[in-house]
């Protein structure tokens, strides 16, 4: 908060006043929540094939209980008895033989408990004897009837890390030379933090294709993840984004980027145009609303601000920052009564999370000690 912002607000409220807190990150908090937003965004890695592939499984779900509708109703005793059959063959080590029965019997099962047992069995089978596409259907099952569940959630994970690996393995044999085994290198050195080998990874695509979408942003990102980027490396990120916008005009994930780079520069007037762009291209970017909003208030702009705050709170109403940023604007549009609501709820959400995070520090003590107290 400027000098000159903060002698606008005794009239209606200041910040000490109104009893919240002024909300100062660091420069690293500032730039990991840069990059968690501009994650969010992508969608990029092993979580858009995994969404991909949980969007399949679910296509198949709903063909799976179409079949299982279309069965004969007075056959259903004898649908459970050959669900049942096909179980015991397959935990007594016979999947060879019990998998065409498990595929059959998951169709028709309507037994809740039974069904859990046939698609674990099946996913089982499938995996572990070199038909792993046969797991689709299993998989399709537990995550939509069992999507709570831990031992249906452990089985998929393995099996989607199984598939994973698989897939990897095959477009390292069957391309060793495209650009998209970089790509999943790539992704694999940031994953394990090793960033600047990543970046390599990143420059050798655009040696392949420069004109790739994404990948200049992907290597902007890296860049900016190191614990302690140097102010060429930040640059030359800021280049990396921009150069990802001359490819693909409409990546908001990259305008909000350069608008926080901006903002983090004292750059308001860029800081308010990136983010204004970013808003528009994705009507549900919330941090992109609050980075304009952000903007905007410390550029003592705070009428236009409030439209966007508003925004990011409908999105965010759980944020503290929101609802602090928000209440400052409206202090400095001079509406008192607005800024005493949103002081108070900054004071609430603040202690809601404060709450929080006082029983995730409890619990993670209690596994270490499992004597300790529970929180008041």
């Amino acid at each position: 908060m400027t000098a000159g912002a903060s002698r606008r607000l005794p009239l209606i409220c200041v910040a000490a006043a109104c009893g919240f807190k002024a909300i100062s990150p660091s420069g690293g908090e500032v730039r990991w929540a840069m990059i968690s937003a501009y994650n969010r965004r992508m969608r990029f890695g092993f979580r858009a094939t995994f969404h991909f592939l949980l969007r399949s499984f679910l296509l198949l779900s709903v063909a799976a209980a179409g079949w299982a509708q279309s069965s004969p109703k007075g056959a259903a005793n004898t649908a459970g008895g050959e669900a049942e059959r096909a179980a015991t063959m397959a935990e007594s080590g016979h999947c060879v033989e019990a998998l065409p029965l498990l595929k059959k019997a998951i169709r028709q099962t309507s037994n809740h408990d039974l069904k859990k047992r046939i698609a674990l069995d099946g996913l089982h089978c499938a995996m572990t004897h070199n038909t792993p596409y046969d797991s689709l259907e299993f998989l399709s099952v537990l995550s939509r009837d069992f999507p709570h569940d831990p031992e249906a959630l452990y089985a998929a994970t393995h099996a989607y890390s199984d598939l994973a690996l698989r897939s990897s393995q095959d477009l390292a044999r069957d391309a060793p030379f495209s650009y998209e085994v970089h790509e999943l290198n790539a992704e694999a050195l940031e994953m394990q933090g090793k960033w600047d080998e990543a970046a390599v990874e990143y420059r050798r695509i655009l040696e392949i294709n420069p004109m790739l979408p994404g990948i200049h942003a992907r290597l902007g990102r890296t860049l900016l993840s190191k614990p302690q980027p140097s102010q060429i490396e930040v640059e030359q990120a800021r280049k990396n984004f921009e150069e990802e916008l001359e490819i693909d005009p409409r990546n908001a994930a990259a305008e909000y980027v350069l608008g926080q780079l901006a903002a983090d520069a004292n750059d308001s007037a860029t800081a308010i145009r990136h983010f204004t762009r970013a808003t528009k291209l994705d009507t549900s970017f919330s941090e992109a609303y609050l980075g304009l909003g952000t903007s905007l208030n410390s550029a003592k702009r705070f009428a236009d601000a409030i439209p966007a705050l508003e925004a990011y709170e409908k999105l965010a109403p759980d944020s503290p920052t929101g609802h602090y940023q928000l209440a400052f604007a409206y202090a400095g549009a001079g509406r008192r009564d607005d800024a005493n609501r949103e002081a108070a709820l900054q004071r609430e959400t603040s202690e809601a999370l404060e709450a929080v995070k006082r029983k995730a520090a409890v619990a993670q003590e209690k596994q270490q000690a499992p004597d300790a107290p529970e929180p008041k």
